[in-house]
């Protein structure tokens, strides 16, 4: 089992699969995703992304990376920030989970994420930190096969990731966190 963190940029890591926090009709929108839309072939990107039509909040989708280092590009959508009373944390875990599962589906060994949803109009980036840090976990726990790289792209973010997720216990949510910073 691998479970990384990184800081670096996400569009720049060559894992079979990399996540989009995208929305529900899977349109390019600012942050991240816009970042992924540039990096790779955009025209054919939202070519894919318009064959697909739409994504359920909570689930994924997938298509090829049109250029990326990566192979696939995972799209998960997500929600806004409610105060935590709209099933916010539950819907964040599934993006998490679905996607690992999608990646697993296209017989992918590894995937990155960049810390979806979380920040200004999403969930709070600490909240959203434990709630990946769950789900990356239990995934990982049950699917070793899978190494799951979590990519932050600010150092400060990175550097909160890395206190909240390594000063856990080895049983906080059921196997080991292990962090490394891989250069870009």
């Amino acid at each position: 089992m691998s479970y990384y963190l990184r800081q670096g940029n996400i569009v720049n890591v060559a894992t079979d699969a990399i996540v989009n926090a995208a929305n529900t009709e899977l349109t390019r929108t600012p942050g991240i995703c816009e970042a992924i839309f540039w990096a790779a072939d955009t025209v054919k990107l939202e070519q894919a992304c318009q064959r697909i039509g739409h994504c359920a909040i909570g689930h994924s989708a997938v298509t090829p990376s049109f250029g990326l280092p990566a192979r696939y590009i995972i799209h998960v959508a997500g929600t806004n920030w409610y105060g935590g009373t709209e099933r916010e944390r539950m819907l964040l875990e599934d993006c998490y989970r679905r996607a690992m599962a999608r990646a697993q589906a296209c017989n992918c060994k590894s995937i990155a994420f960049p810390l979806i949803f979380s920040g200004e109009y999403h969930i709070p980036r600490e909240e959203a930190i434990r709630i990946a840090g769950k789900a990356i976990s239990d995934f990982v726990d049950r699917h070793p096969e899978l190494d799951v790289v979590l990519v932050l792209y600010k150092p400060g973010i990175y550097a909160m990731a890395k206190r909240i997720l390594a000063n856990r216990t080895p049983n906080s949510f059921g196997v080991r966190f292990f962090t490394a910073f891989i250069p870009s």
